[in-house]
């Protein structure tokens, strides 16, 4: 008799599925993984062997051979140790033949037993639910996360805590309560302590930040050290609006094959606060954009629908900062492998800050150096031009002056501002709507020209700017969505020649 289970291999957040195939029969004695299995599938022989040896399972002398199919595709990852343990069970026939008929498994076991959390449970379970399982057994660690693919009530969820506990539900004996979703914790959408009454002084630096927010716009921003770069960055998460519940599980499955979303999902198995990934200037390539052994997301992917900062944006290898043409472009990035060629969501805002030059100080006389304006023209030659035409937004931040710090607070903070980044954001969804765009930086083609029209007065400026700026189609096409933000921000309707003259201005940095 051959025991067969289910079970998944994934490729991004693609799930493939795996059957698990058991047969005991006569000849040498052991366990054989088959199937192009890594090390760490071929050491689940012995995790299950220590599990089993916890519950009083002895493995009989027999050759017992386990068949990963479809054999020509590479199996990685301990989330096949239940898998193969439940295979094993029924093979033995400890636990009913039919009792494994409908399930889709996965889980690493422990020595004792305990079934240890895996990621991908999201991801894997909403694949799952599609194919048709019946129930899914996960991790009772990722229960949560994976409650949500069974939402509809086509298909239950099972966490269990260790083996045993799924064998006596298999059998009868202690049936396990199915996982429900959970509705998001409270303090999952607070957005915490930082606030713009924060920064003192920097209006216009403000100005340029509610921008960015109100409409998913690119920022950069150039100043010298201690001017509040990193400050104003830090609060932008406070000023955008809560994930809608299809961005939320986005995010989630990106969190889940990263294996992060215990920490940024509590209870609920969701990630519903927007990310913010500030990555240091000495990240790699691989570390931005994804890839490594098995291919996990980079931090542009997990920074999927929320805020990628890059604190000192020169300071990044060229060959770092140029993978990022193309996601800044299309929203996704393909991981190519000679195996697989795999895609994940990198539809992020980007926020750079960097100094005017190397010392940091061009332009102040006092502390300036001897090499002005040529070390400012050499830094900023680090940036190719094509990747600083895509930024929206530029702008200067000056230093903050002693007779700024000793005023008091702004009156306006953070929630005055998320208010009107709200109300310009309703204004866009509702004109988006049916479309699959969220925000004015992702419009393009015919609902670019749709949308963003100026006044006769606003089209001549821009012509007229156009020409003596030199701006590429892209620049052009990137100050009209600044220019329908700005007109969103003020309420009114066409984009006129006041919105097109203020997001010229933040063409130059």
């Amino acid at each position: 008799m051959v025991a067969q289970v289910q079970t998944l291999a994934l490729l991004g957040l693609t799930g493939l599925p795996v059957q698990v195939e058991v047969q005991v029969s006569g000849g040498l004695q052991g366990v054989y993984i088959i199937g192009l299995p890594s090390n760490a599938v071929k050491e689940s022989r012995d995790r299950v062997r220590g599990a089993f040896h916890a519950l009083g399972i002895s493995l009989p002398d027999k050759r017992v051979v386990v068949n990963l199919s479809p054999a020509d595709v590479a199996k990685d990852g301990s989330h096949y140790d239940l898998a193969i343990a439940l295979g094993l069970l029924v093979a033995f026939g400890v636990v009913p033949d039919d009792a494994a008929h409908g399930l889709c498994v996965m889980g690493e076991l422990g020595l004792d037993a305990s079934v240890r959390p895996v990621a991908g449970c999201l991801p894997a379970s909403l694949h799952a639910a599609a194919s048709g399982a019946r129930w899914m057994v996960v991790p009772a660690s990722n229960a949560a996360e994976a409650a949500w693919a069974a939402k509809d009530g086509a298909m239950g969820v099972l966490g269990v805590e260790n083996l045993g506990q799924l064998v006596r539900h298999l059998r009868g004996e202690e049936l396990l309560p199915p996982a429900r979703a959970v509705a998001p914790e409270q303090g999952l959408y607070e957005i915490g302590a930082l606030d713009l009454k924060d920064v003192r002084g920097q209006e216009g630096a403000k100005r340029a930040l509610e921008i960015a927010a109100a409409g998913g716009h690119h920022l950069l921003m150039s100043g010298p050290p201690g001017s509040g770069k990193s400050m104003l960055a830090a609060r932008l998460p406070g000023l955008l609006p809560p994930l809608s519940p299809a961005e939320a599980l986005e995010v989630s499955m990106v969190h889940s094959v990263s294996g992060t979303i215990g920490a940024e999902g509590g209870a609920a198995g969701l990630v519903m606060r927007r990310p913010f990934r500030d990555p240091h200037h000495s990240a790699s390539s691989v570390a931005l954009t994804g890839g490594g052994l098995k291919a996990k997301p980079g931090e542009m992917s997990l920074a999927h629908r929320g805020v990628l900062f890059m604190d000192e944006f020169p300071e990044f290898p060229r060959t770092v900062l140029e993978t990022m043409r193309q996601p800044l472009e299309t929203g996704s990035i393909t991981i190519s492998r000679a195996s697989a060629h795999i895609t994940y969501p990198a539809r992020f805002q980007l926020i750079a800050a960097m100094n005017p030059c190397p010392c940091g100080f061009l332009g102040d006389s006092a502390k300036g150096c001897k090499k002005q304006p040529v070390c400012g023209q050499e830094y900023l030659t680090k940036l190719s031009g094509p990747l600083l035409d895509r930024f929206d937004l530029r702008v200067s931040v000056p230093a903050v002056k002693a007779s700024d710090l000793s005023l008091p607070p702004a009156k306006e903070g953070s929630a005055e501002v998320r208010t009107r980044v709200a109300a310009a954001r309703a204004v866009q969804q509702a004109r988006l709507a049916g479309t699959g765009l969220v925000c004015n930086a992702e419009l393009s083609g015919k609902i670019l020209d749709e949308v963003c029209q100026p006044d006769g007065e606003g089209r001549a400026l821009l012509t007229q700017a156009a020409e003596k700026m030199g701006l590429s189609a892209r620049g052009y096409h990137r100050v009209l969505r600044v220019a329908r933000t700005l007109a969103d921000l003020a309420g009114v309707p066409q984009v006129g020649r006041l919105q097109v003259a203020e997001a010229l201005a933040y063409r130059v940095l």
